[in-house]
């Protein structure tokens, strides 16, 4: 009987070894003479588990981790049935509390199934959303979308389906749908999670988006950086057009639709929107104003659907089991699930998919188990490098756009990295400003000048010179970046400040040897 063993071939389990176990196993089941079928999947999202090596039973998988080289020949020698007794034996992966805890829709199938099997990812429930779309029609689907409340998943929180039937109602001879796999914040990774373990969920909803939206051609930008998810992005695109669910007759639905992948350049800027559509049509990545919008003049001047793509994957589920079950999840206003991403110092690490509506202090605390040297949280950062920086006495904020916006946060695309105790503000604020510098395309006046300025005027503020008045020009250049940028980088840059200035102010007058720039 062949033993069907499970190693992801994600990036974040490459980079602790998963191909020197997956090699090792092979090397170990020639020598035992036993026969293996050896499976590379995504990631299940417990990094610090990782390499997580799962064996199938009769009573299903068993999971094994954090698995090194050493490992493999006790835990074949054993068999599928006795190896329950191994020492990294974490029992059946469902019953995991990490895994147990959460509502797994976007990720149900990641670290599941072979990421380019058409057949794996069909047996999962694959391309059932598509054949209900089709069966509604492109209005009726747009609709489907609008009632289940999904916004988008980059940061914006946009109303999905109101952007999909603008675009629809928009007159033009062709249409676009543009996937934003630009994933540039830090502590984020749940992109790339699913290109590299579930790339026909994204092809699927881009799918059924192009339908609604009458648009023919489709195109995934996806940062440079991320050579991993391009490869496995660029086979599964093979594989579904070999197959006939893209092409001239996708899915045997009576339309057309294809996708292609462009490769950004890792401009942190081009994961706003028009940036982006900037860098689709080959020039600098650089804001444009709006009005027009995208969804009514966007990629080479057509109407355009520009979605992130977590909200995309999103998209099938919905379509597959209906809006009132993904609406039923979540709070008031921000409905369905999000990946959450923890990141930074904290014992685990990973991706956790949830309804919208835990704390703050429930995330970090319960799920993330507090700091990964057992230091005290002083701060986390939700949302990115332009994201507020929230301290414990906040951390009965409920994870939902609302909540967020009114204790001046943004959610972004859910990551959280969590600082100890030893964190100095005052120097994060000056990142902030610094990277706002570095980044910025130059294109509007208060991010280009404003930024550097402020950078500027913090590390004066660092070696202790006239703080008082620093700091109140640091709130006033801040009023500047948030009012009078064009687009969110600018804008978004006063939140790490002020908040770091807001709730950590003792760390931005106490005496230091080093200026910030050392």
């Amino acid at each position: 009987m062949t033993l069907r063993i499970f190693v992801p071939r994600d990036a974040a389990a490459r980079a602790v070894g998963a191909d020197r176990v997956a090699t090792a196993i092979a090397t170990e089941a020639r020598r035992l003479d036993l026969p293996i079928e050896l499976v590379r999947t995504g990631s299940r999202g417990l990094f610090w588990l990782e390499p997580m090596v799962e064996l199938e039973t009769r009573e299903g998988r068993l999971a094994f981790g954090p698995v090194a080289p050493a490992d493999v020949p006790g835990l074949l020698v054993l068999g599928p049935q006795a190896a329950k007794s191994h020492p990294l034996c974490l029992g059946r992966p469902d019953d995991i509390p990490f895994l147990k805890r959460q509502t797994r829709i976007t990720f149900g199938r990641c670290g599941v199934i072979d990421p380019l099997s058409l057949a794996d990812y069909r047996a999962h429930g694959g391309y059932r959303g598509l054949a209900r779309a089709l069966s509604l029609g492109p209005a009726a689907t747009i609709e489907e979308v609008v009632r289940s409340g999904l916004r988008g998943r980059g940061g914006a929180g946009f109303p999905t389906g109101v952007k999909w039937r603008t675009v629809a109602d928009t007159d033009a001879d062709r249409r676009y749908i543009v996937c934003n796999a630009d994933e540039g914040d830090s502590g984020t990774y749940a992109d790339r999670m699913l290109l590299e373990g579930d790339p026909f969920g994204v092809i699927e909803g881009m799918t059924i988006a192009g339908f609604a939206a009458g648009a023919a051609k489709g195109f995934v930008y996806i940062r440079s950086e991320y050579p991993d998810a391009i490869r496995v992005m660029s086979e599964a695109l093979n594989i579904a057009r070999a197959s006939g669910c893209l092409g001239a007759d996708a899915a045997a639905g009576g339309f057309a639709f294809d996708i292609e992948i462009r490769v950004g350049a890792g401009a942190y800027v081009c994961g706003e929107e028009t940036s982006l559509l900037e860098s689709l049509e080959g020039r600098r990545g650089q804001v444009r104003a709006k009005p027009p919008l995208p969804a009514h003049k966007g990629l080479f001047g057509r109407p355009t659907v520009i979605n992130n793509l977590l909200t995309l994957a999103c998209v099938p589920a919905i379509l597959a089991d209906g809006a009132e079950r993904y609406a039923a999840l979540g709070t008031a206003r921000s409905r369905g699930t999000m990946p959450i991403q923890l990141a930074g110092n904290v014992r685990h690490g990973g991706l956790f998919e949830t309804a919208f509506g835990l704390t703050l202090g429930e995330i970090v605390d319960d799920i993330g188990a507090g700091t990964a040297n057992g230091r005290p949280v002083r701060a986390v950062q939700v949302g990115g490098p332009l994201g507020a920086y929230f301290p414990r006495a906040l951390f009965d904020t409920p994870f939902d756009y609302e909540a967020f916006a009114a204790r001046d946060g943004l959610l972004g695309h859910g990551g959280i990295v969590v600082f100890d105790d030893r964190v100095d503000m005052a120097r994060q604020a000056r990142f902030a400003l610094d990277f706002c510098a570095l980044e910025s395309c130059g294109k509007c006046t208060p991010c280009r000048i404003g930024s550097v300025r402020g950078t500027e005027t913090m590390d004066r503020i660092l070696r202790g010179e006239r703080v008082a008045a620093n700091l109140a020009l640091i709130e006033d250049l801040c009023q500047t970046l948030k009012f009078g940028s064009l687009c969110a980088l600018g804008s978004f840059t006063p939140y790490p400040v002020m908040s770091a200035l807001r709730h950590f102010p003792e760390d931005f007058s106490r005496p230091r040897l080093a200026a910030a720039a050392d």
